[in-house]
């Protein structure tokens, strides 16, 4: 669903992200882990666009999005909630998530991002920055939902939220994948949550995936030594 091949992302002349390789299949949720500065920012802002790769590329599918715009891999079927959520703290809820629905026929919110995310509903009236943290990071990914993506990518969803929330977002990315039928790609820093939600595990360290693992036969006290500081 997911192919990225021999891929390279600069700042200028510093080399951020090196010949990476990997793919993520249908229906499969893979989480990438590792420390702040390693590039896993730098890496989800680029598969959406956002940051202009140097080398290789990015299929979705059968399309190369290597060289389109950001708006134009959206239509393609991939989807981005990035870190710290960027909701539109002044449109109420409601209006947030139809802001997703600019590249689909949609004009009003799917009742299925309602069913999955019932605190939406109830509060679709209310602004985005009234919500707490957990439900704004509920919000993003109804918004990035409303797209009708192939490809959901997700930049560290659990900053900042309280752990009694991570679980339930856990829970919440395993049930879209089951009932949406997409993959999802989500960088991360906290192991127990990459534990619960992901089919495959890959480590980044300096800019090179330095590991993969299925979550069956993962060892979680080695991934656990890159993660420390």
């Amino acid at each position: 669903m997911l192919q990225v091949s021999d891929y390279s992302v600069s700042y200028g002349q510093s080399e951020v992200i090196h010949g990476m390789n990997f793919d993520i299949k249908e229906n499969e949720i893979v989480a990438i882990l590792g420390r702040n500065g390693m590039g896993k920012s730098t890496l989800m802002k680029s598969l959406m666009g956002m940051v202009e790769s140097r080398l290789g590329s990015v299929a979705l599918g059968p399309v190369d999005v290597s060289r389109m715009k950001s708006h134009e891999r959206v239509r393609e079927g991939l989807a981005f909630v990035p870190q710290g959520r960027m909701i539109f703290s002044t449109m109420t809820v409601k209006e947030n998530i139809e802001t997703g629905l600019t590249t689909v026929n949609d004009k009003k919110v799917p009742a299925s991002i309602y069913e999955l995310f019932p605190v939406l509903e109830e509060m679709k009236s209310r602004r985005g920055g009234n919500l707490s943290g957990g439900q704004q990071q509920q919000l993003a990914i109804a918004r990035a939902l409303a797209s009708k993506p192939k490809v959901l990518l997700l930049d560290e969803p659990t900053e900042g939220i309280q752990p009694s929330i991570i679980k339930e977002i856990a829970n919440t990315l395993k049930k879209i994948r089951d009932s949406h039928g997409l993959s999802i790609f989500v960088s991360e820093q906290v192991l127990s949550f990459a534990l619960d939600v992901a089919d495959r595990i890959l480590v980044i360290e300096k800019g090179e995936i330095v590991r993969e693992e299925t979550r069956d036969s993962v060892d979680e006290k080695t991934i656990a030594s890159y993660l420390s500081v």
